[in-house]
């Protein structure tokens, strides 16, 4: 069980970034909030991070969100400060259909995350195995408000 004391140590999938980028009103970006308050420990390796600045640098990213390559720099500059690095001791592939997902679910074992959030749930349907929870966003929302409460 986690303590009350602990912060949550969470990975978050590509896609939460994305859907933050892109509106205010789902819960990705109320979750990027609690990061920025120091709510929870975001954990990410260099391949998780790289992709992360990958995929928001694809063109149809930056015009959806008005953004700049710099401005994408800018925000991966201030996600690095709130990033615990997670060194990939172990790599356990293939387990997932998606082999870009494998890095996220390395990354949060090797990291021993308390869980692994995204949109894409049922992709991540191997981390049963390995007792990783997965999470949606609102879920990881209602979750740090009972660590709050």
């Amino acid at each position: 069980m986690i303590g009350s004391m602990k912060k949550l140590r969470l990975v978050l999938d590509t896609n939460i970034l994305v859907a933050a980028g892109r509106s205010r009103l789902g819960a990705s970006f109320p979750l990027l909030q609690a990061l920025r308050d120091g709510r929870f420990i975001l954990l990410a390796s260099v391949p998780l991070f790289l992709e992360y600045e990958a995929v928001l640098k694809r063109s149809e990213q930056l015009e959806s969100g008005g953004r700049s390559a710099e401005m994408v720099d800018a925000f991966l500059d201030a996600l690095s400060l709130r990033t615990e690095p997670v060194h990939l001791h172990f790599l356990w592939r293939p387990q997932l259909r998606d082999p870009a997902d494998e890095m996220v679910l390395e990354t949060a074992l090797n990291g021993r995350a308390d869980a692994l959030v995204t949109h894409n749930g049922r992709d991540f349907g191997a981390a049963r195995n390995f007792r990783m929870p997965v999470w949606t966003p609102l879920q990881c929302l209602q979750r740090l408000s009972e660590e709050d409460a």
